[in-house]
């Protein structure tokens, strides 16, 4: 086999597979990571990522199929001999070592020049925002702090890619989501490509130029966070990325762009199904995400629109979510604005939901489970 030399791309799967005895863990990778990208591998617990992420490493070595490294197969190379460098859950940082010195052990591993390396950690440390902690020792730094260390320890010799396995999950919520802003700006300041594992669809969403979902080793989509969002290519995907609404139904005639569903719990419904084509008959799913639902008076455009009992009107600041029942016992959410006056809405009244015309989504088969992803407590279970 010839080597896959595009300088566009700094890592290359060429039709990776892992295999532990009868179990595959991977199966058939095959993508490519551009230079200078924010690349996310998105999953649950035991969808191969993280084993994936090992084979790019080095820690695993593919059954079958290549890992290309800077267009040069790197399959069999030991981790230290690849340019690349990995932060893990646990920082392992010196604690006996201050931060200026956790930084350039690195480049002192490698006998450079005393003066470049003085520079180069100083650079590094100006980058994440700790150049006047350089003298403190890691048990005097915040979680947040710690982490940044970390990370400029690893980029300081600025490898080809930086590869990161669920870096921000021992920090709690809110310097979480200061984190995914941060490293999305580190990273574009040192423009060099990171790999990230994750289980968090918002931190995959909110960090990442592309995203591969995963689950139970098979990559199910790669794109761009707003088109996996709108656009998912199935069910399972539809369910993992935020909360949805999926409901079951038949094809009962096409409408121009629209697919027009007549659904199990009685109503008819048309939405989208970008390019995907359905004949009558088939079985699909209907997917509508709840804050692109509005609750409204009356169904105003046939076909985009659906009835239900109020069960549930929780207040979560700027919005609220509604909980709707159908009339077959399915439970729908949406998100209403929680400032405007909604008189005619209370739990135990019917209201109708609407939606415009992008919103609805056609996927072909039918859920395990109809209705909301976001209150099917086995659903949620499984992507921790």
């Amino acid at each position: 086999m010839g080597e896959l030399v595009n300088p566009k791309n700094v890592i290359e799967l060429d039709h990776i597979s892992k295999t532990y005895g009868d179990f595959v863990a991977v199966h058939d990778a095959n993508f490519s990571i551009a230079t200078g990208e924010f690349f996310a591998m998105l999953g649950p617990s035991g969808c191969g990522k993280t084993t994936t992420l090992k084979m790019i490493a080095g820690f695993e070595q593919p059954t079958t199929g290549r890992v290309m490294l800077d267009g040069v197969d790197v399959s069999s190379v030991p981790p230290y001999k690849r340019n690349v460098n990995t932060v893990f859950q646990q920082y392992a940082l010196f604690p006996h070592m201050t931060v200026f010195d956790n930084v350039a052990f690195g480049p002192r591993s490698k006998k450079i020049d005393e003066k470049k390396i003085k520079t180069s950690v100083m650079e590094m440390l100006e980058i994440v925002r700790l150049s006047e902690f350089a003298a403190r020792k890691p048990t005097q730094l915040s979680g947040g702090q710690q982490q940044r260390v970390a990370l400029a320890r690893a980029l300081v010799n600025y490898p080809s890619a930086l590869l990161l396995d669920e870096p921000l999950a021992a920090l709690d919520l809110k310097l979480r989501e200061a984190m995914q802003i941060e490293l999305k700006r580190i990273q574009r300041e040192v423009r060099i490509s990171f790999i990230f594992v994750t289980h968090d669809q918002g931190e995959a969403l909110t960090m990442s130029d592309r995203i591969a979902v995963m689950s139970q080793g098979h990559v199910e989509q790669i794109g761009t966070p707003e088109e996996i969002y709108r656009t998912p290519s199935s069910l399972f995907v539809a369910g993992f990325i935020g909360s949805a609404n999926l409901l079951p139904g038949t094809v009962e005639s096409h409408d121009g762009d629209d697919v027009v569903v007549a659904l199990q719990v009685g109503a008819t419904v048309r939405a989208g199904a970008k390019g995907t084509a359905f004949a009558i008959g088939d079985k699909v799913s209907v997917m509508l995400r709840p804050e692109r639902i509005k609750p409204a008076a009356a169904v105003e455009v046939q076909g985009r629109g659906i009835e239900g009992l109020l069960t549930d009107l929780v207040f979560q600041g700027a919005t609220a979510r509604l909980i709707v029942r159908l009339d077959d016992g399915t439970e729908m959410t949406c998100l209403a604005d929680s400032s405007a006056t909604m008189p005619q809405i209370a739990p135990g009244k019917r209201i109708t939901m609407t939606w415009d015309s992008d919103c609805g989504f056609v996927l072909a088969g039918w859920p395990d489970r109809a209705g909301a992803t976001s209150t099917d407590f086995d659903h949620i279970e499984s992507t921790l």
